[in-house]
């Protein structure tokens, strides 16, 4: 028969497995509560360098010129004489943005010895991941894969559009995918300094007006498209 004494010493502590829990807990808690903080602040627009107002007609050349394009901008082509400047600011999260890529793909192609081509990060506060997928893109660009994580982002944007939940699990497949190498990569996706960059490209974005993606500049001037005709014929017009 097993005596009292016995049971209380076999047993485990209630008390102590009511702390490991509640410790398990609060680990946790922390853990979500700092993805879901990195998450809140990247999405979060950037205050704007000047006011939105200043995009108009009284802005200086030369700051209107540097907004759009940066000594670290992605460049996508480089013509040997550039003719044309056309900027895209982006969201990997928005679908219009993915319905649109192929076609500046196409463009690209066309017009890549002409036009230097330049893709700008605008992650939208309303698209959960679309920080997290520049972050993403961003670290891939450190090692020379920025198209590649970019299309990839396009690619798949069907299994991880709109989830609530942090994709960045998701994310670094791709970058194993690229051949990326993730200890590079993990430690640029955590720099404050990879935020800092994407938050100035939503700065510059928002001082120029833009406030939907995908928002194109053609040589400084906000392009209104109505169709893909349009688009071709705009940049064809440039490089005359």
């Amino acid at each position: 028969m097993v005596t009292a004494s016995t049971s209380r010493g076999s047993a485990p502590d209630p008390a102590k497995r009511v702390r490991r829990v509640i410790w398990i807990l609060l680990g946790v808690m922390v853990v979500a509560g700092g993805a879901w903080y990195a998450m809140l602040t990247l999405n979060k627009p950037a205050a704007p360098a000047v006011p939105p107002a200043a995009a108009g007609p009284g802005v200086p050349a030369s700051q209107a010129a540097e907004q759009l394009v940066r000594a670290d901008s992605h460049r996508l082509t480089a013509p040997a004489v550039e003719k044309a400047q056309l900027v895209e600011f982006l969201d990997f999260e928005c679908e219009a943005c993915r319905s649109i890529h192929p076609f500046a793909e196409e463009l690209k192609q066309e017009f890549g010895d002409s036009i230097t081509f330049v893709n700008r990060y605008f992650p939208l506060p309303s698209h959960p991941n679309s920080g997290t997928a520049a972050l993403a893109v961003e670290a891939a660009a450190q090692q020379g894969k920025f198209e590649a994580m970019a299309a990839k982002m396009f690619e798949t944007q069907d299994r991880w559009h709109g989830k609530p939940e942090s994709q960045a699990p998701l994310f670094r497949t791709f970058a194993a995918d690229l051949g990326l190498d993730l200890a590079a990569f993990d430690a640029v996706v955590l720099d404050e300094k990879t935020k800092d960059r994407i938050r100035a490209d939503v700065a510059d974005g928002t001082a120029l007006g833009v406030r939907s993606t995908p928002t194109f500049f053609l040589n400084g001037e906000k392009l209104t498209l109505t169709t893909k005709q349009d688009f071709r014929q705009k940049l064809a017009a440039a490089v005359k």
